[in-house]
This record gives C-alpha cells, structure tokens and sequence, in this order.
C-alpha cells in the first residue's frame, strides 16, 4: 500500500511538473490569450503584431503586474474590463447575466431575423399561389391584337 501511495504521489508531481501547474509564465499566457488588444487591431493581446502597437507593450505590463500580485483569474479579467471596458475581454464573464447577454443578443437576433424572412417568403409565396389560382385565365387573342403584333414585328427587324 505505502509503495502505491508514493507511485501515485511521484506521477502526480511529475504530471504537474511537465503541465506547468503554478507556473506564472503558463498563467501569463493563459491569461493574456483571453484579452484583446484594445488597439483596433482585433488580436489577441499576446498576439498584437502590428509594429508600433501603442496600446499593447502597457497592456501586457499590466498584465505581468497582474499576474506577479497573485490575483485569481476572474479577478485580472475582471480588472482589466473595469480599467479597459468590456472590449478588452476575447470571451465574456462568467456569472454576470448582462455581459451573457450582451454577447449572445446579436447572434440570436441575426438568427431569428433569418427565420422571419424564411417565413416571410414562405407567405409571399403561398399569396402568389393563391393570386395566381384565383385569377381568371387570360382571354384569346383577337383577330386585330395579332395583326397588330404582326406589324410590331416588321417594324421592329433590321
């Protein structure tokens, strides 16, 4: 039992060890790929790679400054959209029912505006079956409408 304890316990630090548990450059990266450049650049903040970025080098030492006081993820993220506005956030808080919606409004409006057009169509479609059904059928031609059409012709050649 003593020597299956310790085979759990050396796999278990080793695995931890390789992963980069406790690691601050793993959690700078993991952090800052869920930030965005606030630059106008639509990167991630650790992938802004316009040359002469103003914006990034003091994000990314905010960051580091975040990262090196020991706060908790939720807690940067959260601090940043505080300093930087919501459009600092790759994805949206978890918890705060305003910022869900604030991010899945515009595709479920854009889904339910598709669904009003397919059905629109749809009606306009069955109107005209049902124009075109109830509409009388068109009289014969006359003796005078294809003489006149006739003439049109001959006018009409080169």
């Amino acid at each position: 039992m003593y020597k299956r304890s310790l085979h759990i316990v050396v796999l278990l630090v080793a695995a931890f060890s390789m992963l980069g548990a406790g690691d601050p450059s793993t959690r700078f990266d993991k952090i800052g790929h869920k930030l965005m450049c606030t630059c106008g650049c639509s990167e991630i903040l650790l992938e802004c790679n316009h040359v002469g970025c103003p914006n990034s080098t003091g994000l990314i030492q905010d960051l580091h400054a975040q990262v090196d006081s020991g706060a908790s993820e939720s807690a940067i993220l959260t601090w940043f959209a505080d300093k930087n506005g919501a459009v600092v956030l790759a994805a949206p808080l978890r918890g705060n029912f305003f910022d869900q919606t604030t991010w899945y409004i515009p595709g479920l409006v854009l889904v339910l505006g598709i669904v009003g057009i397919l059905l629109l169509v749809r009606y306009w479609k069955g109107r005209l079956a049902i124009a075109a059904a109830a509409a009388p059928p068109p009289p014969p031609h006359t003796a005078a409408e294809d003489a006149l059409r006739d003439q049109i012709r001959r006018d009409t050649q080169y």
